[in-house]
């Protein structure tokens, strides 16, 4: 009888961030600029790598997918967020929130792995610099994007199918802005060991893998930059990598300290502003840091600009 009782959730419910409309108009206004950028400054990435042949290198490859990512990350959780700020009802479909879910999860693990390419990447072009043009071969760039998306697809597939297979009866608001696996598990009606263990087997090992391939990646090129003899070539090789170093740094400085400094579970309020940082905000920073930083980057739009601007005079 109990069990005929309860009612099955057909859709979730968002607390959302605030609800003061001075707070609303301005969030609305931040976080459609920061979107509008995002798009802007990934799309014009992967267009000028596309169309300047200087740019067709394994580095901008992975850039180029990197940027890719940094799109469909935060258009699964952008556009949805802003049409809620301002609606009475902040509702989601049970199947609108698995794809959610899945669509964020897949794109945030594949750039964990994609940082992990590009560390290779650097380490060949810095250690191995007279082996880098064989062994960075068209065939090994693309193995080195193909297999992080697999990988990255079994996990999310795994999680989704684990999280959206526990009944939920009952309770269907979600504190958070998006469907996130933790405050969804908090809501199901049924033991949700096994999820949490399978999460932390799962997210540890992308964490511990792509975090070793990095760290194991820089110590090397670190002892090679410190064997080099003139202070410029040793600015020379570290500035080729330091926008990579920028971009690891912001990203698994917040992973961490939302997923694992102490007392992450009782803040749901820090989390959420933390979470706003990750699923926006980076996707954002990320071409900032490779256009400001990367002189190759720099020349390219320079020398693009410059040229519209003298066929434009003609």
């Amino acid at each position: 009888m109990e069990g005929k009782n309860q009612t099955t959730v057909t859709e979730f419910l968002f607390l959302g961030l605030t609800d003061h409309v001075h707070q609303q108009i301005f969030l609305f206004v931040m976080l459609l600029f920061i979107y509008v950028v995002t798009l802007g400054g990934n799309l014009g990435m992967i267009t000028l790598i596309w169309i300047d042949s200087r740019l067709h290198t394994p580095m901008y490859f992975f850039l180029s997918h990197l940027s890719f990512v940094d799109i469909c990350s935060s258009s699964s959780i952008a556009p949805k967020m802003l049409c809620d700020i301002f609606a009475e009802k902040r509702g989601i479909s049970f199947i609108g929130c698995a794809a959610q879910m899945w669509v964020f999860g897949l794109f945030v693990a594949m750039e964990c792995f994609l940082l992990a390419s590009m560390a290779y990447d650097r380490y060949m072009a810095i250690c191995k610099p007279l082996l880098y043009t064989l062994i960075m071969s068209q065939r090994v760039c693309v193995q080195l994007v193909v297999g992080p998306y697999v990988i990255a697809l079994i996990s999310t597939m795994t999680h989704t199918i684990l999280t959206f297979g526990l009944p939920f009866c009952g309770r269907n608001i979600i504190n958070h802005f998006f469907c996130d696996i933790s405050p969804l598990l908090s809501l199901a009606c049924a033991d949700t060991w096994t999820n949490k263990l399978v999460l932390s087997v799962l997210a540890g090992a992308i964490g511990v893998f792509s975090g070793l391939i990095i760290t194991t990646s820089y110590v090397c090129i670190l002892m090679a930059i410190l064997k080099i003899q003139t202070a410029d070539g040793r600015q020379k090789a570290f500035s080729t990598c330091s926008s990579h170093l920028a971009a690891i740094c912001i990203l698994y400085g917040t992973l961490f300290f939302i997923y694992v400094r102490p007392g992450s579970g009782s803040s749901l309020d820090i989390n959420k502003v933390i979470s706003l940082f990750y699923t926006l905000v980076i996707p954002m920073l990320n071409p900032i840091i490779y256009s400001l930083r990367n002189k190759e980057v720099k020349n390219a739009f320079r020398s693009k600009f410059e040229r519209k601007k003298i066929l434009k005079d003609r």
